[in-house]
């Protein structure tokens, strides 16, 4: 497996359970419909994997020459986007489902609870893949993740 790819399917699940579970936090404690939690949710979802794919296209391109002093094999990097891509929007339901089933605080505590184990999971495919000790890795990206959603609920809480 081409490092650039493992490396943009971790940073695509990644942002995307923390940055979706921040956003709906912050909309939900605001108090608005479900119907409002859940559109905003999934333009989220769309305009961030979107976006976060055009960003690793030109970034892996723009990393590629930089090492190589050439121009860069289109190919790869457009790869490592739609691996982007497909990560951050498959993963941004993670956090969004719940609010699909219920409402209020309900959905709101077992959105985070979702994405958190989300993470513990996220690590032990990177230690699995990258051969190094499951726990650790599985904990690392619970821990820094989950301090991640922390301050994102912060702010959605101070905020909404």
């Amino acid at each position: 497996m081409h490092a650039a790819y493992f490396r943009n399917f971790i940073f695509g699940v990644e942002d995307s359970l923390v940055s979706t579970v921040g956003l709906l936090s912050g909309v939900a404690i605001a108090g608005v419909a479900r119907e409002t939690i859940l559109l905003t949710g999934v333009v989220l979802i769309f305009v961030e994997a979107f976006s976060m794919a055009a960003g690793s296209i030109l970034s892996e391109t723009s990393a590629e020459e930089f090492t190589t002093k050439r121009e860069a094999v289109a190919s790869h990097s457009l790869f490592s986007g739609a691996i982007m891509f497909a990560s951050y929007f498959v993963a941004g339901f993670i956090p969004l489902f719940p609010y699909l089933v219920q409402g209020g605080y309900t959905a709101f505590t077992f959105s985070v609870a979702a994405s958190v184990a989300a993470l513990f999971v996220l690590g032990l495919v990177s230690g699995a893949v990258s051969q190094t000790r499951l726990l650790k890795s599985a904990l690392r990206m619970t821990i820094v993740g989950g301090i991640a959603i922390g301050v994102g609920v912060a702010v959605g809480s101070y905020l909404g």
